[in-house]
């Protein structure tokens, strides 16, 4: 789809339409503006507009409209930048009268940097088990206790992902390669590189023949993973949580801190302390892991009759220190969570440095322990003594996820909000999420290394070379098959839901462009556009279907696995063919799925470090999941926000400091996100200078329903208490962006199945945001936005216009009479003209009548006389 023309809107501020503006006059009606004007003059003094951008790392320059930029604060990975004839613009105030200065705040490289991003991939997990400690409902009791069990449940579940990752390779390492294919003469034969550790029928062979040693030295392969993710957590908290948050601390007893979200705290983006012990903990868990599989078959051994009775003591040490260690370990992942009251600088060093270093001493003890020389000692095949660990952590972590799920519907009973999703069992359904891709990456990973050292059999068949990987990681692999074919009836499904309503919303698109030619082709393509933005709003019934076949399935398999201790096919022996048949199947089908699985995980990775255009599409995977501070696992990709929301609350504040100017600071997308962070974060005085303009904004459609106890409605309505100079510009086609529903409470519309709360064009008599209320004062939302701007071809569009989505914004003229509006706003409220919004009144309205702000509603808005806007078609507020 072609693209039109950028119009940047940065550098204008007065047109056709300017309007007169004095101490306390009033604007005159703008009824519609052409493209290119603004209809409204900013007010005289100096003025900022701080861009920040959303996903996909819209670059200065096409954010500025100008490749000629310079740097004016941050370095190579975050950055404030101005056009190079605007660097000088606090020097030069007359020169910008008529127009604030344009300024682009870039964080894209916080995502999608350098090479080393692609091995973010492997934390995929991580990431998504971090998600849910963020998502569970708003706890008010007094102590919180229900959120406090709330986040140790989910530290849990994040620690047993790093088990799993970590036993998996160890059971790639340990069980495939050393104790089963090095073990066999047959496998050993296919794969000569094992050569060296190859042990004949009589326990012959070389000086790493005997299976202790080549276990010890297959042990580097789940250390070095073990280090690796502690480096990489490691050198990312010393570019992300030391950052220093902006020191205007909030008295949590003040008068105005007293019910204020989590989101204002001074230490909510300062995760220092927590991210430092639970690193060390979840090191400690991996050697801790690698220790056990060393140490299990060489103590069972050491135990039969004949054994050696020191290396028995040992062993019984060595499982001593492993339960002493892995106590220390749960200790430390319940004990503290986090603290955001104030910034927490405390480093607990001795748990930082002991206990990753005892358990490092644990796992050297194994290690040496396990090579001790054991002369009669011969692997004659099966699998790795330990094995059942694997059943063991998909039970605990169904346990978790239970708990998890009872918790937040009990949460989101005691208050519940209707637009919340899956009444408070969003936590539980993505941890499940979690576990399904941790079993995805484990699975695929032994799976592909079976198959591959198995040769012409199939692994746990008994016609192969080796045994194989655990029979719980086959079930787990065959469900893979059974989980897409209903992910195929789901998609079937939204397909017809989709389809109809297209043909719903066609004659409502005609609707909403009166005195036009219609035309059929034209309207098809935009109520398709309308309709697929809808399906955002059925994404958490979707999600809550996967989560819930995906827990059935798992469930399936540890009870498959537990009643037969067979893998599919051979349990199936016996049944009736159709069902021997269709179990034969599924395990096949799903080892080659899971596997493939694996090699494309690893193929995009290799494109990622290779490609910077591929490193960016994965970036915008972590722009959305690495928002959030790293609250429940340590080995998580980085919270970008912890240092990208002190980066503009710094500048914010500095800013308006040195120069006494206003500011509006103007995000798109997942940028609005960050602003309405940033400005949570500034003092009283800065806010009032202070203005924020939002579009294509998910502050309320996805962050408010997914995460409500930080975005729900209470939150967002202290957010337009605290800024409420604040406007919000959204559009039906956008899949993205949505109402921050500030203005009639928790929202006037219900979900509506494929289209959600948003409606179709035409309705009849359909309240719409942004026009005036009671008092002639206008709410935060204005939409929905006309789009296209023209249905057919005409003088100022010869060509047809585009339709924009998601993007393109600045390119509807009601981006610059929003923005010059909020300046004007400021300005009223500097003369003393707009008194300050009252704690007591009804969020969305504010004092004064405000003709210039009763404007706005009469704009270009929807519901206008001009028809410039889609209506809902049941008569209802569309936001």
């Amino acid at each position: 789809m072609l693209e039109p023309p950028q119009q940047h809107t940065t550098s204008r501020g007065s047109g056709a339409l300017q309007q007169a503006e004095n101490e306390g006059g009033q604007a005159a009606d703008v009824s519609r503006t052409t493209p290119g004007e603004s209809g409204v003059e900013p007010p005289p003094g100096l003025n900022l507009e701080l861009l920040v951008h959303g996903v996909g790392g819209t670059t200065p320059q096409e954010m500025l409209g100008d490749p000629r930029i310079e740097c004016v604060t941050g370095d190579a990975t975050a950055a404030v930048y101005r056009r190079t004839d605007d660097v000088d613009a606090e020097d030069r105030p007359q020169d910008y009268t008529d127009k604030p200065v344009p300024e682009a705040y870039s964080w894209s490289n916080l995502t999608s940097g350098n090479g080393a991003r692609a091995l973010w991939l492997i934390l995929l997990p991580f990431m998504v088990a971090n998600l849910a400690h963020w998502m569970r409902p708003a706890d008010y009791g007094p102590r919180l206790r229900a959120a406090r069990i709330h986040g140790v449940l989910v530290r849990l579940l994040a620690l047993s992902l790093t088990v799993l990752l970590v036993a998996a390779a160890c059971e790639v390492a340990l069980d495939l390669m050393a104790w089963q294919c090095a073990g066999s003469a047959g496998c050993a034969a296919e794969h000569s590189w094992l050569g060296f550790m190859a042990q004949n029928s009589s326990g012959g062979g070389g000086w790493w023949s005997q299976p202790g040693r080549r276990l010890a030295l297959a042990a580097v392969v789940p250390a070095a993973l073990t280090l690796l993710l502690w480096w990489l957590s490691h050198r990312t908290w010393a570019a992300y949580e030391s950052q220093r948050p902006l020191r205007r601390p909030v008295d949590e007893y003040d008068r105005e801190a007293r019910d204020r979200p989590a989101l204002c705290l001074p230490g909510f983006w300062y995760g220092k302390r927590l991210v430092a012990r639970l690193r060390a903990a979840h090191t400690a868990a991996g050697f801790l892991t690698v220790a056990a599989a060393v140490a299990g078959a060489a103590t069972r051994h050491d135990r039969k009759p004949g054994g050696s009775a020191a290396l028995d003591a040992v062993g019984w040490l060595t499982e001593i220190l492993l339960v002493v260690c892995a106590l220390w370990v749960l200790y430390v992942v319940c004990r503290r969570g986090r603290k955001e009251s104030e910034p927490d600088d405390a480093l607990d060093r001795f748990t930082v440095r002991a206990l990753p270093g005892v358990s490092a001493g644990v796992l050297l003890l194994a290690v040496v322990h396990a090579a001790w020389s054991r002369p009669g000692w011969v692997s004659r095949g099966g699998e790795l003594p330990g094995d059942e660990a694997f059943g063991v952590l998909a039970l605990v972590q169904g346990a978790l996820v239970a708990a998890v799920g009872v918790l937040g519907f009990v949460l989101h009973r005691r208050r519940p909000q209707d637009r919340t999703a899956l009444k408070g069992l969003g936590s539980a359904c993505v941890a499940m999420l979690a576990c399904a891709l941790g079993g995805v990456m484990s699975g695929g990973v032994t799976q592909r290394v079976g198959d591959w050292l198995d040769g012409p059999g199939t692994p746990g068949m008994g016609n192969g070379l080796i045994d194989g990987p655990p029979t719980l990681l086959t079930w787990q692999s065959a469900a893979i098959p059974v989980l897409l074919g209903a992910l195929l009836v789901l998609v079937l499904w939204f397909l017809l839901r989709l389809s109809r309503r297209s043909r719903e919303l066609t004659d409502d698109v005609e609707r909403g462009y009166p005195g036009v030619l219609p035309d059929p082709s034209r309207s098809r393509r935009i109520a398709s556009v309308i309709a697929r933005a809808g399906l955002t709003d059925a994404a958490p019934w979707l999600v809550g279907t996967v989560a819930a076949i995906t827990f059935v399935l798992g469930a399936a398999g540890v009870l498959g696995t537990w009643r037969t201790h067979e893998v599919p096919g051979r349990a199936a022996d016996g049944l009736p063919a159709v069902l021997d048949g269709f179990a034969d199947t599924v395990q096949v089908l799903g080892s080659w799925l899971i596997g493939l699985a694996f090699v494309l995980f690893l193929a995009w990775g290799r494109r990622a470090y290779r490609d910077p255009s591929a490193r960016r599409t994965i970036g915008i995977l972590w722009d959305v999941g690495t928002f959030w501070p790293r609250a429940a696992h340590p080995f998580s990709p980085p919270c970008y926000a912890e240092r990208a929301v002190p980066d503009l609350a710094w500048r914010m504040g500095t800013w308006t400091e040195q120069t006494g100017g206003r500011l509006v600071i103007s995000g798109h997308s997942q940028g609005s996100v960050l602003a309405a962070a940033a400005v949570w974060h500034l003092d009283r005085e800065t806010r009032r200078r202070v203005a924020l303009l939002t579009y294509g904004s998910p502050l309320e459609r996805l962050y408010g329903r997914w995460f409500p106890a930080y975005f729900g409605p209470r939150q967002l309505h202290d957010l337009h208490r605290q800024v409420d100079c604040w406007r919000n510009l959204w559009r039906l086609t956008d899949p993205i962006g949505g109402p921050v529903r500030v203005d009639h409470g928790d929202g006037a519309a219900g979900e509506d199945g494929v289209t959600g709360e948003h409606g179709a064009p035409g309705g009849e008599g359909a309240e719409q945001t942004g026009s005036p209320s009671a008092d002639g004062a206008a709410g935060v939302d204005r939409g929905p936005l006309l789009d296209p701007l023209e249905y057919g071809r005409t003088v100022e569009h010869p060509l047809p216009a585009p339709i924009l989505g998601h993007g393109e914004y600045q390119a509807d003229p009601v981006f610059d009479e929003e923005r010059d509006r909020l300046l004007i706003r400021l300005r009223r409220r500097e003369q003393g003209v707009l008194p300050r919004q009252e704690t007591g009144r009804k969020a969305g309205q504010e004092t004064g009548g405000d003709a210039a702000e009763g404007a706005v509603g009469s704009g270009s808005g929807p519901g206008s006389a001009s028809g410039t806007g889609v209506q809902s078609p049941r008569g209802k507020s569309s936001a």
